[in-house]
């Protein structure tokens, strides 16, 4: 039975999204299309009646923005927004700023697919001569975690985010969700996967099929265990959102030599 509802929603469109680069823990802001999106998803929440008590976030600015914009399209500016890096993208180590298509025609489409997809794969990490390591090592948001810097991830699989993110769910937001709040998770791709995986109890290999778009809110209905007790809904036009899981899963396919 249905106790709580519980929205999760992948940032609107980034600016490397849209050039189809690992982005990761860089902070880019969003793309003109990404703007969009995010009040897109604000006015389509506003339309179907939802509101929101509390929103959680990471520590990068897409995500932020994001949930600025879904609120202000929504009329709930006041609405508190809490962030952590515990919901902060995976972190794709060495992979940071590479093309996908580019790596698939180098490595094949099924290694990139490993590398984005997979569990427990972790990617090689990020070392101190990587162009983008002092970008986010030296970003003073950082030294704001519950962990020294020097303990924050240089490389992740997916079950290194689920790691890191589950304490943060278990003494934050499942006390604010068991006293009837409702939450909206604005984060990413990962994140969101792995605490789907979590929620709906999504085995290992199944969960690499698991396709997140930009700026789709995503509805749980959980119980007193918050546990999922039906499908996740993606809310919004069908059609146009099969279309944008499509452009996703496209993302680590080789384009074609001309």
């Amino acid at each position: 039975m249905s106790k709580y509802k519980l929205f999760l929603l992948r940032h609107g469109e980034g600016a490397w999204n849209k050039e189809n680069r690992f982005c990761s823990w860089v902070d880019q802001k969003l793309s003109e299309d990404g703007l969009k999106e995010a009040q897109d998803c604000g006015r389509l929440l506003k339309e179907q009646g939802y509101k929101f008590d509390l929103v959680f976030t990471s520590l990068l600015s897409r995500s932020i923005q994001t949930a600025w914009l879904v609120l202000e399209a929504m009329g709930h500016e006041w609405v508190p927004v809490i962030k952590s890096w515990r919901l902060n993208e995976r972190h794709y180590g060495s992979l940071i700023g590479l093309n996908r298509a580019e790596m698939a025609k180098e490595h094949g489409e099924e290694q990139v697919k490993v590398w984005r997809r997979s569990y427990n794969v972790t990617p090689p990490p990020i070392e101190e001569s990587h162009p983008y390591f002092l970008e986010i090592y030296n970003d003073r948001r950082y030294t704001t975690c519950d962990v020294p810097k020097e303990n924050l991830p240089r490389a992740e699989s997916l079950k290194e985010v689920l790691d890191r993110l589950l304490p943060y769910w278990d003494s934050t937001v499942v006390p604010e969700i068991k006293q009837g709040r409702t939450v909206l998770i604005s984060a990413h791709g990962n994140s969101c996967r792995a605490l789907l995986k979590h929620l709906e109890g999504i085995s290992d290999k199944d969960i690499a099929s698991v396709t997140l778009p930009t700026g789709i809110p995503v509805l749980l209905e959980l119980d007193e265990n918050l546990k999922a007790v039906k499908p996740r809904q993606l809310l919004g036009d069908q059609v146009k959102i099969q279309a944008a899981i499509k452009k996703v899963e496209d993302q680590g396919k080789a384009i074609p030599s001309t």
